[in-house]
């Protein structure tokens, strides 16, 4: 009978085809709102190793209805979720892996080195748009649900693999296997880590101020208001809100507050006309909050604190700036770092590479808030992804990672559902 330890030990004999599966999937362009292609790949790779299979297009107006919905602008047409399914014996504990297989542009193509769409390999890394987020997770959770599949390993618990679409704009890929009914005992997602165990994660929040000024000719520009000048002292206010924010919260599994803390003007705009006054100025940013706030209490401090600042200004007093919560938002989430999945994670990691890993939450959004809050499935974070990669260009993830993350993954799986006798 083949032992866990046998199937840990078929990842490296695996280790060329687990490769080139990365390599695969990064040849496929998924730019969020296009992930057909790559979502037929998967289904058919799927299938050819021994794992069953669904697809679907998230229902829309279905969507809409859950408190969890992100708006969007494209729907869902074309754009299907991906569901493999290793059905347990029973007895066992249920587990989900969680990804998504959307990813940013790549961006100008002279600013990269090699061909982002590649999947080029140099040295002891695999290149391209998508590989450390978060495509180098979705061959990890792969491989490992292929590795048992492959040596005719029942479990005993049932094992679901989550390929989700449009996570880049909203998570509503995520949401909508929640609202299909997908639950478990724990949940996985992969997403860019560096290998790190994370039982949590910040949230964000996106927001738009307008500031109006007072028009006037650019001859007569003394008797007008100019709306840029108003808006570099507003971008100074939100400066200083992260500054209090930094000084002021706390939480254990964050202790870099100014890497977890970001509040930040992403987009200034002002203007219509090189010789016209500038007498509107837009500007939008993003909050991280803490998975100990309350994303509302959030967003009403910073509004009130923007409008105190602004009653400095002898303009602004009167003419006070709008400012509007609108585009991405996503909610903190945490488990407790003492729940069973975070400790046979932890000592999965330990098994495989002979050192403890760090516990720690991770400074960007993930989906586990939908499986945290509305899927009834305690979830963390872990994935071969290095997060200092994330959106980069020359986006790159170490090949001795994907390997490392998926033999801790057959572990992890082998020790949580359980192996068949």
């Amino acid at each position: 009978m083949v032992s866990l330890d046998n199937l840990i030990d078929a990842v490296d004999k695996e280790k060329d085809n687990i490769v080139k599966l990365l390599q695969d999937l990064l040849r496929i362009p998924s730019v969020t709102g296009d992930e057909l292609e790559i979502q037929k790949f998967i289904s058919s790779y799927l299938r050819q190793v021994g794992i069953n299979t669904k697809m679907w297009e998230p229902d829309l107006e279905e969507l809409k209805k859950h408190p969890g919905y992100v708006p969007v602008e494209v729907g869902y047409k074309n754009r299907p979720n991906v569901a493999g399914i290793l059905k347990g014996e029973g007895g066992g504990r249920s587990l989900i892996l969680n990804g998504h297989v959307d990813v940013i542009p790549s961006g100008p193509r002279e600013a990269w080195s090699v061909d982002p769409w590649g999947g080029k390999i140099i040295g002891d890394s695999i290149y391209g748009r998508g590989a450390s987020d978060m495509k180098s997770g979705i061959a990890a959770m792969t491989a490992a649900a292929m590795i048992f599949s492959k040596n005719g390993i029942k479990l005993n618990g049932d094992l679901t693999l989550e390929y989700t679409v449009d996570e880049e704009l909203s998570g509503n890929g995520t949401l909508d296997f929640v609202i299909k009914g997908y639950k478990a005992d724990g949940g996985i997602s992969l997403e860019t880590s560096s290998l790190k165990v994370q039982p949590a994660c910040i949230g964000r929040i996106w927001f738009e101020t307008t500031i109006n000024g007072k028009a006037a000719g650019i001859q007569n520009r003394r008797a007008g208001v100019n709306a840029i000048d108003l808006g570099y002292k507003i971008k100074g206010a939100v400066d200083s809100y992260e500054a209090l924010r930094i000084s002021t919260l706390n939480h254990a599994l964050f202790p870099d507050k100014v890497e977890a803390l970001a509040c930040i003007i992403g987009e200034f705009k002002s203007g219509s006309y090189p010789s016209a006054f500038p007498d509107t100025c837009v500007l939008r940013g993003s909050i991280a909050t803490l998975p100990n706030e309350d994303s509302n209490k959030v967003k009403a401090d910073f509004k009130r604190y923007i409008e105190e600042f602004a009653k400095e200004d002898p303009w602004m007093r009167d003419h006070q700036p709008e400012i509007k919560y609108k585009g991405y938002f996503a909610e903190p989430s945490e488990i407790s770092p003492e729940h069973p999945l975070v400790k046979t994670l932890s000592n999965a990691y330990t098994s495989i590479t002979n050192s403890n890993p760090v516990i720690s939450g991770r400074t960007g959004a993930a989906d586990i808030r939908f499986l945290n809050k509305y899927g009834n499935t305690p979830s963390l974070i872990f994935g071969p992804g290095d997060t200092l990669q994330m959106h980069a260009t020359n986006e790159h993830v170490k090949i001795e990672s994907l390997l490392t993350a998926t033999k801790i993954l057959v572990k992890t799986i082998g020790e949580w559902c359980g192996i068949k006798d």
